[in-house]
């Protein structure tokens, strides 16, 4: 996809409260781990991840994707009555329905002919809604689009810290939830709108897109439950990764490491970006990067560390930023836009 007529207005983001450092959980898996052979400072030593966050003891993700919401509508500065479409893109979610984007909605109070909806796409949520966004701008069907995502860990770490504490577990049975104690929680909102309203002047250039669902079954989540061949999804992702940069190279102008000045990518562990680097022929040090306190979370990744990377000056005016985002299915979307 081709465009040029949509900008990324604000990012806005909230991070949980609570940190988790990795010695903290493996204190409470300790005999299990002692018990099958697991050396303490596996969960750093592998992934990097120093602590992750959590939000308080039944946070719910529209309340804190409303927080990162309100957030970026005070900073675009726009009446938020112009928002023709929200969607919210959590993994988690309030309750089965309704939408979280419906709830988000309503606290927001926006106006009734705003369209809102979730989606739903792993990982890449995120950038499969800036995509659903850009299209409706570009067809003229609305000038401002919100984006939200609000994701909390601490359910699901806590189930499955209480499942490794069992006397039957086995080397294979930790190894299929060792992903899950990576999780990270935190909330994010973006605003994008036509070019000819926007103060900001990040314009979105294209995307591509590539999938290999016959890797569909290497991870499956529930509210409480979650367990990933970790090593398969690496190998597997980073091959998708490498054909979808060959598209991306092929169909977007200026795709190259020379001419990207910034890499945005999907959080997940530090052994992931090694792999991708080495496959893609990245410069490591273009990458923003903050896994080693924040986690993996989920869609929200990316965004937040985009986020991240404009408040710590890493990119400015005229520079080329490279969204990477990768979801278990296997789905993967690179984006250009020129910040």
């Amino acid at each position: 996809m081709l465009c040029g007529n949509v900008t990324i207005e604000a990012v806005a983001y909230e991070l949980a409260p609570h940190r988790i450092t990795s010695e903290s959980i493996e204190d409470q898996i300790s005999k299990t781990m002692d018990r099958i052979g697991m050396k303490k400072g596996l969960i750093e030593g592998l992934t990097g991840i120093r602590e992750r966050r959590f939000w308080d003891p039944g946070t719910m993700p529209s309340d804190v994707a409303t927080l990162a919401a309100r957030k970026v509508i005070d900073k675009a500065g726009i009446d938020k009555q112009a928002i023709g479409c929200l969607i919210n893109t959590s993994v988690c979610k309030d309750y089965i329905e309704p939408s979280v984007a419906s709830l988000v909605h309503g606290n927001l109070r926006l106006s009734p002919s705003c369209i809102n909806y979730d989606i739903g796409n792993a990982c890449l949520g995120f950038l499969d809604a800036m995509v659903n966004i850009i299209l409706m701008i570009e067809k003229g069907m609305i000038h401002y689009g919100l984006i939200v995502n609000g994701e909390g860990s601490r359910e699901v770490v806590e189930a499955t810290i209480k499942r490794l504490q069992g006397d039957d577990v086995t080397e294979q049975v930790f190894r299929e939830n060792f992903a899950t104690l990576t999780l990270g929680s935190g909330a994010v909102a973006m605003l994008l709108c036509h070019k000819d309203m926007s103060s900001s002047g990040h314009v979105i250039n294209g995307s591509v897109t590539r999938a290999a669902t016959k890797h569909s079954r290497l991870c499956f989540g529930q509210k409480d439950y979650m367990v990933a061949d970790a090593h398969r999804v690496l190998v597997h992702g980073v091959e998708l990764a490498y054909a979808t940069w060959q598209l991306a190279c092929q169909t977007l102008e200026n795709w190259s490491d020379e001419t990207i000045d910034l890499y945005v990518p999907h959080q997940v562990s530090a052994s992931n970006m090694t792999a991708l680097n080495k496959k893609l022929g990245l410069t490591p040090e273009k990458a923003h990067l903050n896994f080693f306190t924040q986690g993996n979370i989920g869609p929200a990744a990316l965004p937040i560390t985009l986020a991240m990377a404009e408040e710590e000056g890493k990119m400015g005016p005229g520079n080329h930023i490279a969204l990477m985002g990768i979801g278990s299915g296997l789905n993967c979307t690179m984006m250009s836009v020129t910040w």
